[in-house]
């Protein structure tokens, strides 16, 4: 599964901090110059140092003689299409403060490439837990279960919060969300393919057969799930909702879809996988069902429609996502060290999702 995007330093934390990369290192100085000029409270002496996960966009911790800040850039070489966005990551996380969504404080965007060699944002460093894997290790059950009812919560609050009145109207489309994505992602996928998948072209066309017959729109946030939230550092709920790079407007359903495929995933040796043999009722995790009736009561729902569809949409996403993710490795220019990896996974969500259009038909 892919890895944390950002950014939390406890000691309860999953992410850890290392030594930029070598393909990641840019003109520290230059940096510091810039920061100067534009950031009212930014000082030196400063330290960079980058956070050790997540495959898109590499992320630093800036920490300061009083502050300690969060630097997003794109990363380094040839990138695909539409992909590693982070002015729209920057724009929504501007948009969301005054909404019950929670995002860290996003401060400034620079698009002058010439600064660290790619455009880059700065956001404030928010102090908190963040914690990778889906069974919450280390918790009490009834710590688990609150933090599973507040990332329910939080999500169905994020598709009903008024688009148009946070300003993003034009964030993206207002129709067609799924049939969009379903042509992004297969060109993505396309784009980045490092050999033939029989089990992924066959998901492709089911899914292109079978697209839903309504339609919704709302704020979308595209990676939705407990390692790319912070927890707060001692109560069981969620302060912030990162990595934004790919919201849109769109389906809620396909966020939703996302968030419950992990239930459906094998654990593995390393804690990154998903709850699918595991006894979550002792652990104090709500079951799928439990889940999507936590989401029905906080957005209004009385139903899940066309759910086996949206979770073959999600393994479709996961595939084509940890596929560029695998091509960027074998590129030299993925953000984590274990990205080279990613091309089994991306073959078992495929196979994943081949699987649920057959049981389906």
């Amino acid at each position: 599964m892919p890895g944390p995007e950002l950014h939390a330093t406890t000691p309860a934390s999953d992410v850890s901090l290392i030594d930029v990369l070598p393909q990641h290192r840019f003109d520290e100085a230059s940096l510091w110059r810039y920061l100067q000029q534009h950031l009212d409270d930014f000082s030196t002496p400063a330290q960079l140092r980058q956070f050790q996960g997540g495959q898109s966009n590499p992320t630093y911790l800036i920490q300061t003689p009083t502050r300690k800040f969060v630097l997003r850039k794109k990363p380094p070489g040839k990138l695909l299409p539409s992909a590693h966005l982070i002015e729209r990551e920057y724009r929504i996380l501007r948009a969301l403060p005054d909404t019950e969504v929670p995002v860290p404080r996003a401060r400034l965007l620079c698009e002058d490439a010439s600064i660290i060699g790619t455009p880059f944002y700065v956001m404030d460093h928010v102090e908190g837990r963040v914690i990778t894997g889906v069974h919450l290790p280390n918790l009490t059950p009834a710590d688990r279960k609150a933090i599973y009812t507040d990332y329910a919560r939080v999500a169905a609050r994020l598709h009903g919060v008024d688009y148009k009145a946070c300003g993003l109207s034009d964030f993206g489309k207002p129709e067609g969300y799924v049939a969009r994505q379903l042509d992004r992602w297969t060109k993505q996928y396309l784009a980045s393919q490092t050999e033939p998948n029989a089990d992924m072209n066959e998901l492709m066309a089911w899914l292109g057969a079978h697209l839903p017959a309504t339609d919704e729109t709302a704020i979308v946030h595209g990676d939705y799930r407990i390692g790319n939230t912070i927890l707060h550092p001692t109560e069981p709920r969620i302060i912030a909702v990162l990595d934004w790079e790919l919201a849109t407007l769109g389906h809620p359903l396909s966020d939703l879809a996302y968030a419950c495929m992990f239930y459906r995933i094998p654990p593995s040796d390393t804690g990154s996988g998903g709850l699918a043999g595991i006894n979550i009722a002792a652990l104090g995790i709500p079951d799928e069902q439990e889940f999507l009736s936590l989401y029905c009561k906080y957005s209004g729902r009385d139903r899940i429609a066309d759910w086996p569809f949206f979770l073959s949409f999600a393994y479709f996403r996961m595939a084509a996502i940890t596929q560029g993710v695998y091509a960027r490795a074998l590129q030299g220019n993925a953000a984590d060290q274990r990205a080279i990896k990613y091309g089994e996974h991306a073959k078992a969500f495929a196979a994943a999702g081949r699987d649920m259009t057959r049981r389906v038909g």
